[in-house]
């Protein structure tokens, strides 16, 4: 499992660099130009070549990602805001908690009635309940975030008005920004326990299960919801991400919200550095998913552990050790054992032919 791990780890370098270059392909091929929006409209000529020679602008492509690669590994830097002239680490660093807290309010309501509709619908299948919460899944996974996000301030904040529309300082303000953004996963993992639900209960093993006395509930959350596992942390880490439409509607002080700001001023450190993290932060949740799956599942789990079995030999009859060397999962005989357990069978079969 160790390995399992370090192999997913050093995996991520290569993903990291991927999203760093396409990220800074893109940027630095669109058109506009950060240093005469910083500067304005009535910016001279040589103002705008000051301020590229400044920011580092004026040097080839592959010289300014070398070094924006170099600084990221050596000092942990990815610059400085073109607006604010603060470190962008720092800057992402003060908008994950109202991100992260977010994506696990959303992630919690989407995971709760997903699997409890996914459950009661897949164990009466084709009835009236199951049809409901099937319209139910089409049409959540149908809306888009920011039509749903809209209707609820319409609704709860403008007509009813016992919502706020807008902030992120009390759970109120939780309430809507949660509700858009878990709506459509909630869509999703419902359709996904549904089908595994109905998949995994006409299995060999869960009948088994049942004919040994098996509690229902510990054969559905033991062994039917395994699957759910995988939809429910790509959903977590899809929501860092996905989050910024809901956070500009919201006006939620996050990573999303910080984006659409520092795309709107071409702030090109910002957005490379709030695209790292939530790439990062995708790549760990998977990684832990992937984790959690192989210690709930015992198939995954047995693929990862090494069974050592020694096969008999003619010493181990004598008392004496067979000598074996572990080659992977396989036990393989060391060369001068082997040349020892074949000159000892030999001497055994010739006192038999003498005593013959």
């Amino acid at each position: 499992m160790s390995k399992f791990i370090l192999k997913r780890i050093l995996a991520l370098i290569p993903v990291m660099l991927g999203v760093s270059l396409i990220i800074f392909s893109l940027l630095y091929f669109t058109p506009g130009d950060p240093a005469e929006y910083m500067l304005g409209m009535d910016a001279t000529q040589e103002n705008i070549n000051a301020l590229h020679h400044e920011l580092g602008l004026d040097q080839p492509f592959l010289v300014q990602y070398f070094n924006y690669i170099k600084n990221i590994v050596t000092k942990f830097d990815f610059g400085k805001s073109y607006t604010t002239k603060q470190s962008v680490s720092i800057e992402i660093l003060q908008r994950v908690p109202a991100t992260v807290t977010l994506a696990v309010l959303s992630v919690s309501f989407a995971t709760i009635i997903g699997v409890v509709t996914g459950v009661i619908a897949a164990v009466k299948q084709y009835s009236i309940f199951d049809k409901i919460a099937t319209v139910f899944a089409l049409t959540g996974v149908s809306m888009p975030n920011f039509w749903t996000g809209l209707m609820l301030i319409i609704i709860f904040a403008v007509n009813f008005k016992v919502l706020p529309p807008s902030g992120f300082d009390t759970p109120l303000h939780w309430i809507l920004p949660s509700l858009t953004v878990g709506m459509a996963s909630s869509a999703t993992i419902m359709r996904q326990t549904r089908s595994a639900m109905l998949e995994v209960i006409r299995q060999d093993y869960i009948t088994t299960a049942r004919a040994k006395g098996q509690k229902e509930v510990v054969i559905v959350f033991r062994h039917a919801l395994i699957p759910i596992i995988t939809v429910v942390g790509i959903s977590f880490g899809g929501m860092l991400g996905g989050a910024i439409l809901a956070e500009s509607i919201f006006s939620i002080p996050g990573i999303g919200k910080l984006m659409v700001d520092a795309i709107n001023a071409k702030n090109y450190p910002m957005v490379q550095g709030g695209v790292l993290f939530i790439a990062f932060a995708f790549s760990i949740v998977n990684l832990l998913v992937d984790i959690l799956y192989a210690f709930v599942d015992p198939r995954i789990k047995s693929q990862y552990t090494s069974t050592r079995r020694a096969r008999p030999c003619a010493a181990f009859s004598h008392g004496k050790s067979c000598g074996y060397k572990n080659s992977g999962t396989k036990a393989v005989p060391d060369k001068a054992e082997s040349a020892t357990v074949a000159g000892m069978a030999g001497r055994e079969t010739a006192e038999e032919d003498k005593e013959e």
